[in-house]
C-alpha cells in the first residue's frame, strides 16, 4: 500500500501527463488534521481542469487508490479529489488566484516533485 507522499506524487505525475502546470505539492501534516498533503495543479480549460482531474482518478484508481470523494468535476473551474490523507485541487488558473488556498498554508513545506524517472517507472506496465 502506498503511503501519502507516495500517493501525492502519484497525483503530480498523472497531473503532469495532462498538461497540468503549476504543481506544487504542500505537507500539511502536523499543521492540520485535514490530511497530509495538498496537490495543486493548473489548468487553462474547463476541459483540461477535467482531464486533469479525471487522470488522477483513473491513474490512483489502477493503483487500487480510489477516491472518497470528487467535487467540482461537471463545471471543470475547480477539481477537488480527497483521498483522506492526501487532497488534490485542479483549478483553472483565474480561480486558483481568486482563492488563494496556496497562501492560506504558506507556512507549509513544499514537497518536491517526483523525479521523471520515478514516475515513469512507477506507472510502466508490469511484464
Amino acid at each position: 500500500m502506498m503511503d501519502s507522499r507516495e500517493c501525492a506524487w502519484y497525483c503530480a505525475g498523472y497531473a503532469l501527463q495532462k498538461k497540468g502546470y503549476d504543481i506544487r505539492i504542500l505537507k500539511i501534516a502536523g499543521l492540520s488534521d485535514l490530511a497530509d498533503y495538498l496537490v495543486f495543479a493548473s489548468g487553462d480549460s474547463d476541459r483540461q481542469v477535467q482531464a486533469i482531474a479525471e487522470a488522477v482518478r483513473m491513474g490512483l484508481k489502477r493503483k487500487k487508490r480510489p477516491a472518497f470523494a470528487v467535487d467540482g468535476m461537471r463545471e471543470g473551474r475547480w477539481v477537488l479529489l480527497d483521498y483522506g490523507d492526501v487532497m488534490v485541487h485542479v483549478f483553472q488558473k483565474a480561480v486558483r488566484e481568486f482563492y488563494d488556498l496556496e497562501g492560506m498554508w504558506s507556512e507549509a513545506p513544499e514537497l518536491p516533485l517526483p523525479p521523471d524517472s520515478w514516475f515513469e517507472a512507477a506507472v510502466a506496465p508490469k511484464p
